[in-house]
């Protein structure tokens, strides 16, 4: 079994500043002589491209959409081209892409230093101009993250063995380039001053004499607030300062 259409070279993606010419390519080998059709698409709307015609597809990048070329034969045989993404940066800093670029690929966006908490969704973002668009890796610590293959990093839940110094790798057929090094620190949430305070207090008692820690929760996840917590602690320190106990009360 023979397909009647084979396409032999699918159009590629690339990453290419506002204002920047290209072409699409697209081959294919068929039976008959082949004709071949254009569509775009953006933000969901698709529509054929007036005039396009051939197997090359000149561009002028105005803004991000994805491309699909379709290929018909005169037996009403038709085969759609892989859709490739045409990502387009509107703010390009002065001086990018450097002049004689050759599409190798160039940092448009660094990731940002970070302080997290533990438990906290952890995100950092890059992104590279290239023709082709460019792959993606990230590294913590000077080790690759399998899993890490986008212009974004996300870990949904931060915990300590998460910090460290990150970095990503774009690359392409022409080369590969390197993001800024960031560290980022996962940590447990810090104390208010308030309640910092509180347990300063509580640690200069404990040197000194008899003392009470009185703790009352009343503000549950899942539990409207409760009254008692707070009276409760408000009475049994009354009874505990007449026993001679220091108190030390914390609410929440």
């Amino acid at each position: 079994f023979f397909a009647a259409i084979v396409i032999t070279e699918q159009p590629v993606s690339v990453s290419v500043p506002v204002g920047y010419s290209f072409t699409l390519r697209c081959r294919a080998e068929g039976r008959t002589s082949l004709q071949y059709q254009w569509f775009c698409q953006h933000q969901s709307v698709c529509r054929q491209i007036p005039g396009a015609t051939k197997q090359d597809l000149p561009v002028t990048a105005q803004q991000t959409q994805l491309y699909t070329c379709r290929i018909n034969d005169l037996y009403k045989n038709a085969i759609f081209s892989d859709w490739v993404k045409v990502e387009v940066h509107q703010c390009v800093a002065r001086g990018l892409p450097p002049r004689l670029w050759q599409g190798e690929p160039v940092i448009v966006l660094n990731p940002t230093e970070q302080r997290v908490e533990v438990g906290k969704p952890l995100q950092l973002q890059c992104a590279a101009m290239g023709v082709p668009a460019p792959s993606y890796q990230w590294y913590r610590n000077g080790n690759m993250l399998e899993h890490q293959k986008k212009k974004k990093l996300w870990i949904t839940h931060a915990k300590v063995s998460d910090s460290g110094t990150y970095l990503c790798c774009a690359s392409n057929s022409h080369g590969e380039h390197w993001t800024n090094a960031v560290d980022i620190h996962i940590g447990r949430e810090t104390l208010p001053p308030a309640e910092h305070l509180q347990l300063c207090r509580l640690v200069f008692l404990l040197a000194t004499g008899k003392i009470a820690l009185l703790v009352g929760n009343n503000r549950y996840q899942h539990h409207p607030s409760l009254m008692a917590p707070v009276t409760d602690v408000f009475e049994l320190s009354l009874l505990l300062e007449q026993l001679g106990f220091q108190i030390v009360s914390l609410l929440d």
